[in-house]
């Protein structure tokens, strides 16, 4: 969401539009409809097995909270609503809504044959920016493409981590993850990797924003600062011989990374 606010907001400061409290309630809307239904059928889909591993057991389909079948129309019901949605913004929108459908919900079935599926939920969440411009402009544009590229390498990069937790369950089940095919460590160096790159395409593309606009300057700086010490952060917090600060490192450090570069960026744009 914070990513998709930045991409309308760079938007609104563009030649092709102006800001729009309309457009940008249809934008959440979108966010939240697309996510829920790629929430949703992730647990539906992995439901046997999720009932199999002993950290996801407790979820509420294996667990018998919620009944498949609801959790099924559920994701259907969320997937029209965001096909209507898109509708209601723009025709390129509307067109484009069954590609974003397809992406956010074919990660679901990834893991089953490639270990790229973390690369896959990359590009699922990397289109929120991309799209938010493209619902307030209706066109594309390198600033939001460059800014979907970084969280792209910021989203794959974190879900390697994450994935450290089921690494020999994956193996078990001949499920497809980085961790299980490269192992603890080296999924740990690509990750880094992956995230020293979006670091760097972070500061280019706060560099292009600031060449565009001139209310960018110091303040924005700050933000890529602040988002580079939370990437080392984060790492600093994982050891191959220890995994129990991953839900520190996936769910915190990567929430305050992302709201607070988004908004100081944000706030920076408004000057």
């Amino acid at each position: 969401m914070p990513f998709a606010m930045l991409g309308f907001m760079i938007g609104t400061k563009t030649e092709y539009a102006d800001w729009d409290w309309p457009i940008l309630l249809l934008v959440v809307l979108c966010m939240i409809f697309a996510r829920s239904a790629a929430m949703a059928f992730n647990r539906y889909l992995d439901r046997d097995i999720d009932a199999k591993n002993p950290r996801t057991a407790v979820r509420e389909i294996p667990a018998g909270v919620i009944a498949p079948k609801s959790a099924m129309i559920f994701t259907i019901a969320n997937c029209l609503l965001f096909v209507l949605t898109t509708w209601f913004i723009n025709e390129t929108c509307f067109y484009l809504s069954w590609v974003a459908l397809a992406v956010v919900l074919g990660y679901s079935f990834t893991k089953r044959f490639t270990p790229l599926c973390h690369f896959v939920l990359g590009l699922g969440l990397a289109l929120a920016p991309i799209g938010a411009f493209l619902a307030i402009t209706n066109r594309f544009d390198l600033l939001p493409i460059m800014l979907g590229v970084a969280v792209f390498l910021w989203v794959s990069g974190f879900d390697i981590i994450y994935a450290l937790q089921d690494e020999e369950f994956d193996k078990s089940q001949r499920l497809k993850s980085i961790p299980a095919y490269l192992g603890r460590e080296n999924a740990l160096r690509l990750s880094e990797a992956v995230h020293a790159i979006c670091g760097v395409l972070v500061a280019f593309f706060v560099w292009k924003l600031s060449q565009g606009f001139d209310e960018v300057g110091a303040l924005s700086w700050a933000g890529v600062v602040f988002f580079w010490a939370l990437l080392f952060y984060q790492h600093f917090l994982i050891k191959p011989n220890d995994l129990s600060k991953v839900n520190l490192a996936f769910f915190t450090t990567n929430g305050i990374a992302s709201l607070v570069f988004c908004a100081i960026v944000i706030v920076d744009l408004i000057g």
